[in-house]
């Protein structure tokens, strides 16, 4: 299992939110480039990375620091937060990102979902993000009327390859993440399924394992001290892409 420590950005800060709340918010560190650096120390081959300013009104504020982390730390970085536009999966990716995700743009326009996913293949991941078994949006500021499973059945028949499924209720708490859930995915799709959400020891790392689940994102877990990224990816063999 691939493992995804996590910078959510704003203002160029790392940061956390709990349950996606904006004014919930902790600064973690004034340097996310030092932050990345230091997981990629640990052994960390892949960085999850979310603007939550461009996740509010589709910009893209931090492109630049996004940029330098990727240069800065080697890491293989996934971003996400307000992309919803060919314009921006072109920006990110010719930043040297090799996946982007798709939240809000998937949900609201499953036609440019699918024209993207025609052009870009395995680049275009999709950010699967609920709460009350709805699809979030907009940051999370929004429900949609869709269902988590409906939503996962036409990813599937676009043809999308990796899917970043957030159980929002367990953002941020450091309570557990929602095991039950991903071992139902899992049996349900055959697209490749991250874990993120509320991911706080390295049993709940070993169990995700367990279920074959293709990666987990950790996240506050991490930045608190309650898991040692180190000791994760040797949980995890640190497999590579």
């Amino acid at each position: 299992m691939k493992l995804f420590p996590a910078i959510d950005i704003i203002e160029g800060c790392a940061v956390r939110l709990v349950k996606g709340d904006y004014a919930q918010k902790t600064v973690y560190s004034t340097n996310p480039v030092a932050v990345a650096k230091s997981f990629a120390e640990a052994g960390a081959t892949y960085l999850h990375l979310v603007d939550l300013e461009g996740a509010k009104d589709g910009s893209t504020p931090n492109l630049k620091i996004i940029g330098e982390i990727i240069k800065e730390s080697g890491l293989l970085v996934e971003v996400g937060g307000g992309i919803r536009s060919e314009k921006t999966i072109q920006k990110y990716l010719d930043s040297g990102v090799f996946r982007v995700i798709l939240g809000t743009a998937a949900v609201n326009n499953p036609e440019f979902l699918k024209e993207m996913v025609l052009k870009y293949g395995e680049r275009i991941a999709v950010g699967v993000d609920f709460k009350d078994g709805k699809v979030a949006v907009k940051g999370w500021t929004e429900l949609s009327e869709e269902s988590c499973f409906e939503f996962c059945e036409k990813l599937e028949k676009i043809g999308v390859k990796t899917i970043i499924c957030t159980d929002i209720s367990k953002d941020g708490l450091l309570a557990g993440t929602n095991l039950a859930l991903y071992k139902e995915m899992s049996g349900k799709f055959n697209m490749d399924i991250v874990a993120s959400g509320g991911v706080t020891t390295l049993e709940d790392v070993a169990r995700l394992q367990k279920m074959g689940l293709y990666g987990a994102i950790l996240g506050k877990a991490l930045y608190t001290g309650n898991i040692d990224l180190k000791q994760a990816i040797d949980l995890t063999k640190g497999e590579r892409l």
